[in-house]
């Protein structure tokens, strides 16, 4: 099992920036790549970035792609997504997964089917 915490969601204004954290526990060693998806109201949940948890191969949606930067600190068993130019379209619950699974291609990383764990999520609120 691995468990998954959340952190540093809240309000920012539009071209703000924020960090959110993502803290795995329980068997680490068993997790293949991390992800960070998020759900708007009314909305399915969307793809953001995927970091493969040893090769560190980084993967990111079109629409944060030069914004949004996902990273990982070993020591800690934290993964980070830093979100800078935030706009009111990123408004959203954002959840980060932990992958135990294999792949062939690290874009397979875009699916939700793919992760095992969830955490339970946390609120960005971008103001205009």
């Amino acid at each position: 099992q691995v468990q998954l915490v959340e952190s540093g969601g809240g309000l920012v204004q539009t071209e703000g920036s924020l960090r959110l954290s993502c803290a795995a526990s329980g068997r680490t060693s068993s997790i293949s790549a991390m992800g960070w998806f998020r759900q708007a109201p009314g909305k399915e949940r969307e793809f953001v970035a995927a970091l493969g948890w040893r090769t560190r191969t980084t993967l990111y949606a079109d629409l944060v792609k030069g914004r949004f930067t996902i990273s990982r600190d070993n020591a800690k068993n934290t993964v980070y997504l830093q979100m800078s130019s935030l706009k009111p379209e990123d408004t959203a619950v954002y959840y980060c997964a932990a992958s135990t699974r294999g792949y062939y291609t690290f874009s397979i990383h875009r699916k939700p089917e793919q992760y095992d764990y969830w955490g339970q999520g946390t609120q960005v609120t971008v103001s205009s």
